[in-house]
């Protein structure tokens, strides 16, 4: 049986280096040495992240296009995560606030804390 020894992450290798392990176990069942490999790997990850990751201090709808960019995602990515194209579009577009669920989804899929996109923001007018 194969071991890994995890230690804290404090380089862009080391980061790579754990996602790559993650996305290999990230399916573990849970009781197994694997799974507390994995639960060691999510807080290491998070930690880094949250250090090395400084997010413009911007409206909620910019800070996901940024994230979306930097990950490589489109709109047709993000509706496919939330599960309805329109909604996504006008959201993006400023016609519609974020609902609860899509900041729940947004924030996990583009690692943006929540409270960062439960922020007000102007919506543009939409006439009738």
């Amino acid at each position: 049986m194969e071991k890994n020894a995890w230690f804290l992450i404090e380089s862009e290798n080391d980061y790579l280096q754990a996602l790559e392990r993650y996305e290999q176990i990230k399916y573990a069942e849970k009781g197994t040495d694997k799974y507390k490999e994995l639960k060691l790997l999510v807080k290491l990850i998070a930690e880094y992240e949250r250090s090395t990751s400084e997010l413009p201090d911007v409206d909620p709808i910019e800070l996901i296009k940024i994230r979306m960019e930097e990950f490589g995602y489109n709109p047709k990515e993000l509706a496919s995560v939330y599960g309805d194209k329109g909604t996504v579009s006008k959201v993006l577009n400023y016609k519609q606030a974020l609902s609860l669920n899509m900041i729940r989804k947004f924030s996990a899929l583009l690692k943006i804390p929540a409270d960062l996109l439960i922020r007000e923001y102007p919506l543009k007018n939409v006439v009738a």
